[in-house]
């Protein structure tokens, strides 16, 4: 045996040693390192501006031709493809109910208050956070629990006959129901939404008992039964088959783009009292949206200059965003008070708003 031999064997355990401390450090190395980029990772502030994600599903009670060009011009600035499914806004509530965690709709995007106020509380909304929307929709215009976000608004307000009624007899809605109308009013049927809205506000205002003598005014006044649209209480004044009636807005700007000459003009109510009722169309996320942080960036999107000119060009709407002017045959209508009361009564009162009706014989 050679003599070095007996000093290398002692010497061997020492460097196993050394070896094993040497390889056991780069593991713990890397997991230090794995931990700090996990925690710098964790840290980074997160973007979803930048990630196209979808196909995004809308459900939407909106017809396709007033949607389908502002969601062509977001997929074109995003790369994020939108789907619309349309249908009445009933169905297709009890459908996202029925589908549950199985959904695949990321958006509900329907008018009135009253039907988003009751999709929210079946729990099919999910509160959106996002300081984007609270600063471009105002208060009254969107859920106070962020559910939903008005994205037009509509004003309901009397239409007249330019060549029966001089302006200065009209005033309120209230004052429909004065005698002086008698045989002279025409109204929608109280089974559409905007109605029960406009009579759930009422009964905010002025209590169940008032607003009961006024609906059931009304139903004295009435020139006629009850009509299946807007459109046709303006052709009946226009007919002289009526004298007034209630309606939105732009159902009056349908007609006047048809025929310019129309005899029948809007009168802005309750300017000395409460304010124009106003309602919304409007969207929020579902519960169950596979795509959140996309449909988040359309809402956000749906609330800026463009898409909201765009909402007033293609249903004669106004922009919920104030910064927004709309398009000359709205604005021709000149201003208005609107009542500021949160267009979410609608939906809280719409219960008692139909019960009321009921009994006032308003069909």
């Amino acid at each position: 045996m050679p003599k070095s031999l007996p000093a290398l064997l002692l010497l061997l355990p020492l460097l196993l040693v050394a070896c094993s401390a040497e390889e056991g450090s780069a593991p713990a190395a890397a997991a230090d390192s794995t931990v700090a980029a996990r925690a710098a990772h964790e840290a980074a502030p997160t973007s979803t501006a930048a990630e196209p994600a979808g196909p995004l599903v809308v459900y939407s009670s909106r017809q396709e031709y007033l949607l389908k060009p502002i969601f062509d011009r977001f997929t074109a600035e995003t790369g994020i493809e939108v789907q619309l499914q349309t249908g009445e806004e009933g169905p297709l509530i009890a459908r996202l109910q029925a589908e549950g965690e199985g959904t695949f709709a990321d958006i509900l995007y329907t008018v009135d208050a009253g039907n988003l106020w009751s999709a929210a509380e079946k729990g099919l909304l999910a509160p959106t956070d996002s300081p984007v929307l609270e600063e471009k929709i105002p208060a009254q215009l969107r859920d106070p629990q962020k559910r939903w976000f008005g994205l037009s608004v509509r004003a309901r307000t009397l239409v007249y006959s330019t060549e029966r009624v001089k302006p200065e007899e009209l005033s309120s809605y209230e004052a429909l129901a004065d005698p002086r109308w008698r045989g002279r009013l025409c109204l929608r049927t109280s089974k559409k939404v905007y109605n029960m809205s406009l009579v759930a506000t009422l009964i905010d205002r002025l209590g169940e008992a008032s607003t009961e003598q006024i609906v059931r005014g009304w139903v004295a006044n009435l020139a006629t039964r009850v009509m299946s649209s807007d459109n046709l209480v303006i052709e009946a004044i226009a007919a002289g088959q009526c004298d007034v009636g209630i309606v939105n807005t732009y159902y009056l700007g349908q007609e006047q783009q048809k025929n310019p000459a129309i005899p029948v003009a809007l009168f802005w109510a309750n300017q000395a009292e409460s304010g124009v009722h106003v309602n919304v169309s409007g969207a929020g996320i579902t519960r169950y949206a596979k795509h959140p942080a996309a449909a988040q960036r359309l809402l956000e999107w749906l609330a800026s200059d463009a898409p909201q000119r765009l909402f007033s060009e293609l249903n004669l709407e106004y922009p919920a965003n104030p910064a927004v002017a709309p398009v000359d045959l709205v604005a021709s209508w000149g201003s208005f008070t609107a009542d500021p009361i949160n267009v979410e009564v609608a939906g809280r009162l719409q219960a008692a708003a139909v019960m009321l009706m009921d009994r006032a014989d308003y069909r």
